[in-house]
This record gives C-alpha cells, sequence and structure tokens, in this order.
C-alpha cells in the first residue's frame, strides 16, 4: 500500500494513512466524536429526552471524566511498550476517546463544582474546539514520519 509520501496525494481512507500516524488520526477522530456524543447525550440526559440517566454509586454521582482518566490512565500503560501498528491505532482511539471525556468536564475541574451547564461550562467547549482545532491543523500540515524500511 503506497503511503502520502510516495504517492504524492492525501490518503482518502484510513488504511492509506501512514502506520506511523494513524494512532493519532484515530485520536483525533475518537476525541471529536466522543466530545460530540457526550454533549448530545447529556443534553438528552438533562432535558429527560432519553431513558438514559446518569451513573450513581451509593447516591454519588460519577462524572464521565473519571472514566475518561481511567482509559487514558490504561491507554498510556498499554502504549509503554513497542506495539505493532494495528495496536498503536487502537491506543490512539482509546486515547481520544479517554481525553474528551475529561476535556468535556474541564470547567468542572477548574472549579471544583459542577458548572456543566451554566456560563463557566462553556470553558470545557472552548476547550475541546481548540484541541479539535489544533488537532487537526497539525495532523493536516505536518507530513508523517517515514516508515523503517521505506
Amino acid at each position: 500500500m503506497a503511503s502520502r509520501e510516495s504517492s504524492g496525494r492525501r490518503p482518502h481512507r484510513l488504511r492509506e494513512v501512514a502506520a506511523t500516524r494513524r494512532g493519532y488520526v484515530l485520536a483525533w477522530w475518537g476525541f471529536t466524536a466522543t466530545f460530540a456524543l457526550l454533549r448530545l447525550v447529556t443534553w438528552l440526559i438533562r432535558e429527560d429526552l432519553t431513558f438514559l440517566g446518569d451513573v450513581a454509586v451509593g447516591g454519588t454521582h460519577l462524572h464521565h471524566y473519571l472514566w475518561g482518566i481511567l482509559l487514558i490512565a490504561v491507554t498510556g500503560g498499554a502504549a509503554l511498550g513497542n506495539r505493532p501498528p494495528k495496536v498503536r491505532a487502537a491506543l490512539g482511539l482509546f486515547f481520544g476517546v479517554g481525553l474528551a471525556l475529561v476535556v468535556d468536564e474541564a470547567a468542572l475541574l477548574i472549579q471544583l463544582e459542577d458548572v456543566y451547564w451554566d456560563t463557566f461550562g462553556w470553558v470545557s467547549v472552548g476547550l475541546a474546539l481548540l484541541v479539535i482545532g489544533v488537532a487537526g491543523s497539525v495532523l493536516a500540515l505536518t507530513e508523517a514520519p517515514r516508515e523503517p524500511g521505506r
């Protein structure tokens, strides 16, 4: 499979993305999709428009940043070793999802109170849009490193 560097064109499918870069692309996609889905689901829960509800244990609400921190920790631990390209790609996706779970509640973590739907809650939205824009721009404007043996 020809990489972007050898064919001179932008990839149109994930399998056309250089293996050394797939994890980054999947992290960006996972972050973007998870952030959008989180905002939709939390709004549906808030408006009581779905059968879904908050996750609680013993009456304590478990915010989704908790799951994001756990997912980032597991992903980071798994990524420490030398991994095949498919595993690195999957780890990138899981990292992006975990990061979105945390960033979506950044305002709560800054204020240490539930400001998700308050005016200060827009800090999380702004931060997520910044991550999406900067990461997407870096991916679009930089070249993938050459794969070994090419």
